[in-house]
């Protein structure tokens, strides 16, 4: 009985990761991903669908990170926060955006796929969507904040979509630009001093 080849998987995904870096999915050709990788086509389909399998393999884990990363703060209970904890969940600091800048800087190859060479896979629509469920998040504690007389701006649910379309954009441009990690972090410095929430719904500390 043969051996399988264990190092085939890692040769193919590094090999579609280059193609697709390099020319987007669509463009991507699975005959130089596997010549790449010294595979036949057939490896190939006997561990993925077809291309567009393949291409979700390579990101699904940065994809699942930031969905996992955005999931957790929404799961909050923000009923049982105090005034000064729903306060200060709008001070964004440097030190709370870090982690964040961090885990797209070391998977900075996947998160350029995910958010700018997607298009046609079932990942074309990520930023959008990943958009759409931080709008959902902030409303929450915006709406934690407005009930109990904290934030005195009414604030719609398009403009928070607008706002944090713009705050999305200033996450991912450092990654698409290839700033060096110095440069990222000094631009989180600058994130947290343009983006000042507390203005934004004109947030006021309770009388607790």
């Amino acid at each position: 009985m043969s051996t399988p080849d264990k190092s085939i998987d890692p040769r193919l995904l590094a090999s579609a990761e280059a193609e697709f870096l390099k020319k987007g999915f669509l463009k991507a050709e699975l005959k130089t991903i596997c010549e790449n990788a010294d595979i036949t086509t057939g490896a190939v389909y006997k561990r993925y669908k077809g291309k567009e399998d393949l291409f979700c393999a390579v990101v699904e884990d940065i994809a699942y990170s930031l969905t996992d990363f955005l999931e957790k703060r929404s799961a909050m209970d923000l009923s049982a926060f105090s005034d000064e904890e729903v306060y200060n969940s709008w001070i964004m600091t440097y030190e709370s955006m870090l982690p964040m800048f961090r885990l797209i800087y070391e998977q900075r190859e996947k998160f350029t796929l995910l958010i700018d060479r997607a298009a046609g896979t079932r990942y074309e629509n990520f930023s959008h969507e990943f958009v759409t469920k931080m709008s959902y998040a902030y409303e929450q504690f915006y709406s934690e904040a407005f009930k109990r007389g904290l934030a005195k701006a009414e604030v719609t649910r398009e403009e928070f979509h607008v706002l944090l379309s713009s705050f999305w954009t200033c996450i991912c441009e450092p990654v698409i630009h290839d700033m060096t990690w110095e440069q990222i972090e000094e631009h989180c410095r600058m994130i947290c001093r343009f983006f000042n929430w507390k203005e934004a719904i004109m947030l006021e500390k309770g009388n607790e």
